[in-house]
């Protein structure tokens, strides 16, 4: 079968009309035809021949310029494509993201839809560059790094762990910035560097995609940025105000029942005296028990006094080595059972359905990483 298709190997053919017909000629022997012609002609006529070996050499002469322009124009094309295609993986922190902010979430191939969605795919499609920037959303990207971090590394693209990796530097510089957030930070970093140093162990295996030097030095940078948060020092502000210490006692226990960890509580305990006393309040401590956990769960581990009493405290911290605790989230993401589409709530996505409010239901993060096991 012949070959039609356009030869990558060679620039090509040119043919030329003489005397003696038509003949194949190259950049390279153009001065050999040109001479070849040139003898033939002298044999006929001399006047004649000069004429026309003169005219023929200027039109061989033209032919090797416009092919040399045409070698140039495809050099310079791939050139184009080269630097296009080192635009698109170089080094620079700006993710890349789709204009949409929803994905079709598909499990098999169907005669509209060829493959399937991946995880991913689906971290690269949705807006998380901008939601990390939104308090309501935070808590929800920071859990959803952190179960990736756990199992899900070598399932990602070089892209997605590529915006995985600039994300997760945005978060760092938001919570230096802010100074807000720092021990779930701490904790996400701490995973994903345990999740890597039991990953690159087995870097014979071929776990994790990429080159093994490059996350070995995604590695040093995690370790960077821990270090960036142990360092990181609250500041007061100057403005002159009231304090939570000038607060009513009243108000001040309102505030700690807005916490829904423990370990706030504890701290908030050690900034004054009068607030550690608060912070030992029984009810508080109740109420953080019966929030996270059922009552079948809080009677298997009770802990009771000398006196006969509950330690709610110490239930607590007993609890939740043993237990999950109850997730909260300002704003998920939604899923569309009708169109199978994956979006935030405030994004519009193209529903066909009659009642698009009864078919979406909330998301956690770990709804979201089950809806890619497959």
């Amino acid at each position: 079968m012949p070959f039609l298709g356009k030869d990558w190997r060679s620039p090509g053919q040119s043919w030329v009309k003489t005397e003696d017909g038509w003949k194949k000629t190259t950049s390279d022997n153009n001065m050999d035809i040109s001479a070849e012609s040139y003898c033939d002609n002298n044999k006929e006529n001399e006047y004649e021949g000069e004429g026309k070996n003169e005219r023929y050499n200027q039109k061989v002469v033209q032919e090797s310029f416009n092919q040399d322009n045409l070698l140039l124009s495809l050099g310079y094309d791939m050139a184009a494509k080269k630097r296009k295609k080192d635009l698109m993986n170089n080094n620079s922190k700006v993710p890349y993201f789709h204009m949409e902010k929803w994905i079709y979430v598909h499990k098999g191939s169907t005669k509209e839809r060829h493959g399937y969605c991946t995880l991913g795919e689906a971290f690269n499609r949705l807006d998380f560059c901008s939601a990390i920037k939104d308090t309501r959303r935070f808590n929800y990207i920071v859990r959803l790094l952190e179960l990736i971090a756990k199992s899900k590394l070598p399932s990602l693209s070089g892209v997605a762990q590529k915006n995985y990796m600039n994300i997760l530097e945005r978060v760092v510089q938001k919570v230096l910035l802010d100074q807000q957030n720092v021990r779930p930070i701490k904790e996400l970093l701490q995973t994903l560097y345990r999740s890597l140093c039991g990953l690159v162990q087995d870097m014979g295996k071929s776990v994790l995609v990429g080159n093994i030097s490059t996350w070995v030095h995604r590695m040093d940078s995690i370790t960077q940025w821990h270090q960036q948060l142990d360092n990181i020092q609250i500041n007061r502000p100057t403005t002159e105000g009231l304090n939570l210490s000038d607060l009513p006692t009243s108000v001040q226990l309102n505030i700690m029942q807005r916490l829904s960890d423990g370990r706030d509580l504890v701290s908030l305990g050690q900034v004054t005296p009068d607030l550690g006393v608060l912070s030992e309040d029984r009810l508080l401590w109740k109420g953080l028990c019966q929030h996270h956990f059922t009552d079948r769960q809080i009677r298997k581990r009770l802990i009771v006094t000398e006196k006969g009493q509950l330690e709610w405290q110490k239930m607590y911290f007993k609890l939740i080595r043993c237990y999950p605790r109850l997730e909260e989230y300002c704003e998920t993401l939604h899923f569309c059972t009708h169109c199978h589409i994956l979006f935030w709530k405030d994004t519009k996505h193209p529903c066909t359905a009659n009642n698009p409010e009864g078919c979406t239901s909330s998301l956690s993060p770990q709804d979201f990483i089950d809806l890619f096991n497959f």
